[in-house]
């Protein structure tokens, strides 16, 4: 992790544009180095195993989720040389087509941009401490399990084997 990596997590009940944001973001630092600024942005779909979703709705612990989303975005930039890091997530009710995450990393280099990004979104879909309610035609329901990425451990294992030699 380079000293200078910035890391900034914002956890919101308010729905928000991830450009507008991603832009007012980069406008506070020099982005000079920045060769690379992957974003993902997670919007929620209406559908989810087989089933219609008309809203969903994501607790969390207020204090906790933040500090655990901070943990993982330093320990990408442990993996990754990356410049800054931006994540903003949603809370509260969500309605189908909403923006509910975003994951903005700045990097001199794209290769490291994309693997941070892809590491901390992976997280956040995985293991992240948010707790999901979706409200379908048979009334609502608990999302017990996220869908994973194969490639995310990969691309976390091939970062330390580079990173090691």
């Amino acid at each position: 992790m380079s000293d200078a990596t910035a890391i900034k997590v914002i956890v919101q009940e308010e729905p928000f544009d991830p450009y507008l944001v991603t832009g007012e973001h980069q406008a506070t630092f020099d982005a000079n180095k920045c060769g690379g600024i992957v974003t993902f942005v997670g919007t929620m779909r209406d559908y989810n195993d087989g089933h219609t979703v008309s809203t969903m709705h994501l607790d969390h612990y207020p204090g906790m989720t933040e500090k655990h989303i901070e943990r993982v975005c330093q320990e990408a930039a442990e993996k990754w040389e990356v410049i800054d890091i931006l994540v903003v997530h949603r809370y509260g009710k969500i309605m189908p087509s909403d923006a509910i995450v975003l994951v903005a990393v700045w990097s001199a280099h794209r290769a490291n941009a994309f693997d941070a990004c892809r590491f901390v979104i992976n997280y956040l879909k995985e293991r992240a401490p948010f707790w999901k309610r979706e409200a379908t035609p048979a009334g609502e329901r608990w999302v017990e399990h996220n869908t994973k990425d194969p490639a995310a451990e990969a691309a976390s294992a091939a970062a330390l084997t580079k990173r090691s030699a």
